[in-house]
């Protein structure tokens, strides 16, 4: 049996396999299963909390988006892997060193509750690798009907993992779910990207929602709002600490000198169990 937790991070939200002894195979399918809203656990994506990899990190982050693709970063996994590794005792302190695909990020912990459970943490997320802006043109949507097509420009950037961000004016009106996925697999970006739509509400506060590569819309990400926080401050509307509004929830950035960080809660939910017979059944099938 196959032992899991639901966790997430104002909503944005993850099937956590602890393997330690580093035994579970994830393979493309048996994560799009443990994913499904309907006959899985339901996420956005798979955690596999392995051992470290190196010495400079206390566990590694093996990160599948829901459609089983194998991502680079996931800022909102990474703080709750930090809470659940001290939650569950595998280390002490206040601070846990998680390996991932872009590298190692320090995770330490602002808030915890009166029985000393972890209720906040904050991830050192690194500097944002600027990649410029680039031209869309995208179909033209008047109250949910296409008409014509219009040039948008998006600002580009990585946080260890691809993002292109559009200023709107309205971001609850913002045509996610036609443009997120004709921008995901634009040409202009041949391994996909994230894609965030951001109305800049004050000079600390920008509003956003977010597309995600291999996901679609999500209630949050740590990366996303790490490059919303960017491009609002690049396009010269915001500072660099700002108050980040998602559909789950409320993520604070501060882009340092010299790096990133993002600051917000991380909940285990409850555990569970896969059978081996379920599992058996999606590998095989």
């Amino acid at each position: 049996m196959t032992q899991f937790s639901k966790v997430h991070g104002c909503g944005n939200d993850f099937v956590l396999i602890e393997d330690l002894d580093d035994d579970v195979v994830l393979s493309e399918a048996l994560v799009r299963a443990m994913c499904a809203r309907h006959s899985g656990v339901g996420a956005d994506g798979v955690i596999r909390l392995a051992p470290p990899q190196d010495q400079q990190s206390d566990v590694f982050m093996d990160y599948r988006n829901a459609d089983g693709g194998i991502v680079e970063m996931c800022g909102n996994g990474v703080r709750c892997v930090a809470s659940y590794v001290l939650d569950h005792s595998l280390m002490s302190g206040d601070a846990v060193r998680v390996g991932s695909r872009a590298g190692v990020k320090v995770v330490t912990v602002t808030g915890r509750a009166a029985d000393g459970r972890v209720t906040e943490t904050r991830v050192d997320m690194g500097a944002p690798v600027l990649t410029g802006k680039v031209e869309l043109r995208m179909p033209s949507i008047d109250q949910g009907v296409a008409s014509g097509t219009q040039d948008v420009v998006a600002t580009t950037l990585s946080m260890g993992n691809p993002h292109a961000v559009l200023l709107v004016d309205d971001v609850a009106k913002a045509p996610v779910t036609d443009w997120g996925p004709r921008i995901e697999r634009n040409v202009a970006f041949p391994e996909g990207t994230n894609v965030e739509f951001i109305e800049i509400a004050g000079p600390d506060v920008v509003r956003g929602r977010i597309w995600e590569r291999g996901v679609g819309e999500t209630m949050a990400s740590g990366t996303g709002a790490s490059a919303m926080a960017v491009a609002a401050h690049l396009l010269g509307g915001t500072d660099r600490r700002v108050r980040v509004e998602l559909p789950g929830g409320v993520l604070r950035v501060d882009w340092l000198q010299h790096t990133l960080e993002v600051r917000g809660p991380a909940v285990e939910v409850f555990a569970g169990t896969f059978t081996d017979a379920w599992v058996a059944g999606v590998t095989d099938a």
